[in-house]
């Protein structure tokens, strides 16, 4: 259970100043050793890019060979000042990785370590504007999309998760997380049984996989449809990535304060640790590989869809 840990990053998200130097310190203060920040912007609008590797007693940041998870928090911004008041709903994928982060440390410290590192990232931005979208507004971000990419999508993961608000849609209908096939490479995959069986196993339910276009998969700004931002770390790396959509049964703005389901992020961030623990012991895999490669040598690479 991770509600402690969810609401001490709240707090220090729900304000006009929240900045990623002070998360990274807090952070510091209960075990995680490796964080680093760093204040990314375009025009007058800046956000503060933060990454925190957890390393495991196999890690490759000790030199071993186990692999490698990354867990990314998207997000335009964690609050619309000053437009809006308080915390969005779209901060929601900062808050669930940055829960995770927290987490991960603490155990770390208290000696429940990985096999494998991991490695979050996400973004603080409270000031956040906002962008016109049909049925609901987006949260837009002081950073494009190819820049936070190049902040977020680390060449070390060797798998993602990409946790995001996903309410703003008519696709998913469900109050809780819902969870993306695997998408490697520009190829949408199947559902991986193995993140399946976590996700039944950490929510006591049948899992809910969300449906995805061709579209989805493919670089914003390419005049194509897109549910959101959930799968845009794919289109940056060759690792397989599974997105993880805190969703509602109702349309919700991501611009929309007082919206943050706390068990619901909770249930993200405690998802992404069952998966951390499993897919860097080895237990867990995103895709058959060797389905992979046969579909490769039957229809050709799919890259060009990350273009």
């Amino acid at each position: 259970m991770l509600l402690r840990q969810m609401l001490e990053v709240y707090d220090l998200l729900d304000k006009p100043d929240a900045n990623g130097d002070e998360v990274a310190g807090f952070l510091h203060s209960r075990g995680a050793d490796d964080v680093t920040v760093k204040v990314v912007g375009e025009g007058e609008k800046t956000t503060d890019c933060l990454k925190v590797v957890i390393p495991g007693s196999r890690g490759k940041s000790k030199g071993g060979d186990a692999p490698t998870l990354g867990v990314v928090g998207r997000l335009g911004g964690v609050g619309a000042r000053p437009k809006l008041i308080g915390a969005v709903s779209d901060g929601d994928g900062a808050l669930a990785a940055l829960t995770v982060a927290l987490k991960l440390a603490e155990m770390h410290r208290n000696g429940d370590v990985l096999e494998g590192d991991v490695i979050v990232a996400t973004h603080v931005c409270p000031d956040a504007p906002t962008i016109e979208h049909d049925p609901v507004p987006f949260m837009n971000s002081p950073i494009n999309m190819a820049t936070m990419n190049r902040m977020e999508v680390d060449e070390r993961m060797d798998a993602i998760l990409s946790i995001d608000t996903t309410k703003g849609n008519r696709v998913i209908n469900v109050n809780g997380i819902a969870i993306s096939p695997t998408v490697k490479d520009g190829a949408i995959l199947p559902v991986s049984d193995d993140i399946m069986d976590l996700m039944t196993q950490v929510t006591g339910k049948m899992p809910e996989v969300f449906a995805l276009s061709q579209q989805d998969i493919t670089p914003y700004g390419n005049d194509l449809y897109h549910l959101n931002s959930i799968l845009q770390p794919a289109i940056a790396t060759t690792a397989p990535v599974i997105g993880v959509a805190i969703a509602v049964e109702q349309i919700v703005a991501g611009c929309a304060t007082g919206a943050t389901h706390g068990e619901d992020v909770e249930q993200a961030a405690r998802f992404a640790v069952e998966v951390a623990k499993s897919y860097t012991d080895g237990s867990c895999r995103f895709y058959d590989e060797d389905e992979y490669r046969h579909l490769v040598d039957l229809y050709g690479d799919f890259s060009r869809f990350r273009k």
